[in-house]
């Protein structure tokens, strides 16, 4: 895991584009709030790590996730487009929700995959992204999801140079992003970013993985 700083260099050298100049003029759609209940069986979590076309991607891959969806998290404006979120001043992270099944995959888990699929070292940039809507952010719903997050980035410290700068805030508000940005990869599979950023780092993560995925990732 010490790698992956030397390899978000390399994707700023090869990346043509950034996430945020890739919208292909697509229409937009509408930003909505989200609801957050979970059940005994059903778990909700979010995660920011940069640009949330690659998170989903890579959240999606995991055994016992029913679904991810990228949208907003983290600030202060209600409802916030994308356009206002890369201004930075809306507080917003680009994050995804995971729904999961908690009988097959744990929090604790998804705190593993999390570390394992970006580099937390580098304040307000994930590879050629760069402001406050790329930070890390490892959100929490509850105490024990609280401590749970404290714990695995205790432990994921030894893995990297550089200090993690990743924050642990509570999970409060989502609002689910445009429909374009949803599955974006598998819809746009050929787009620059895609091919130069978003599957390389999947690549990266999948190296540096030791559990199962589903079937075709």
């Amino acid at each position: 895991m010490k790698t992956f700083a030397l390899f978000s260099q390399v994707l700023l050298i090869f990346a043509f584009t950034s996430c945020d100049q890739n919208k292909n003029g697509q229409e937009s759609g509408d930003v909505i709030e989200v609801s957050l209940a979970s059940n005994d069986r059903n778990g909700v979590a979010a995660f920011a790590s940069g640009c949330f076309w690659c998170t989903e991607h890579i959240f999606e891959s995991l055994p016992g996730v029913d679904s991810a969806v990228s949208g907003y998290a983290g600030g202060t404006v209600p409802n916030p487009t994308y356009e206002l979120v890369n201004t930075e001043t809306t507080g917003h992270a680009e994050t995804v929700l995971v729904y999961y099944d908690n009988k097959k995959v744990t929090y604790e888990e998804l705190t593993n995959v999390f570390f394992l699929s970006h580099d937390p070292t580098t304040p307000n940039r994930q590879g050629p992204d760069v402001g406050s809507s790329y930070r890390s952010i490892l959100f929490y719903s509850s105490e024990e999801e609280k401590q749970i997050a404290e714990k695995a980035l205790e432990k994921f410290k030894p893995s990297f140079s550089d200090p993690i700068v990743t924050e642990i805030k509570p999970l409060t508000k989502f609002y689910r992003a445009e429909d374009y940005h949803q599955d974006y990869i598998e819809h746009n599979p050929r787009t620059p970013y895609v091919v130069k950023v978003s599957i390389p780092r999947f690549e990266k993560f999948k190296e540096a993985y030791k559990g199962k995925l589903r079937h075709g990732y």
